[in-house]
C-alpha cells in the first residue's frame, strides 16, 4: 500500500456514512477531532521511539500516517500539495530552507 492509495482510501470514505467505517466516524466529528487524534497518536509514536520498542513504533508510526492524511482529509489539503513541498525543499539543504522560513 502507498500514502496515496490510502489518502484515496480516506477520501472515498468522506461522505460515507458514518456508521459504516471508522474513517467516516472520524471525518464526521470534524477537522478539530481530527488534528486532535493526530496529535494522540504523535505522543504515541514518541513514547514508543523513546522506550526503544520497534515494533510498537512500526504500529505507531502507522497510526500516525494514517492520521495525518485523515486531518489533510478534513481540511482539503491534497496529499499532492504536501508531497510538492517536500520536492521543492528536496533540492536545498535543511538548514538553508529552515532559514527561509
Amino acid at each position: 500500500m502507498t500514502l496515496d492509495d490510502l489518502y484515496a482510501t480516506i477520501l472515498a470514505r468522506k461522505d460515507a456514512d458514518p456508521s459504516s467505517s471508522w474513517t467516516a466516524q472520524l471525518l464526521a466529528k470534524g477537522p478539530e477531532k481530527c488534528a486532535e487524534k493526530f496529535g494522540e497518536e504523535a505522543v504515541e509514536a514518541i513514547i514508543e521511539a523513546v522506550k526503544g520498542d520497534r515494533d510498537a513504533l512500526t504500529g505507531e508510526a502507522a497510526d500516525v500516517l494514517y492520521h495525518l492524511l485523515v486531518m489533510l482529509a478534513a481540511r482539503d489539503v491534497p496529499l499532492s500539495d504536501v508531497l510538492d513541498t517536500l520536492a521543492t525543499r528536496q533540492s536545498q539543504s535543511g538548514i538553508a530552507e529552515k532559514a527561509s522560513r
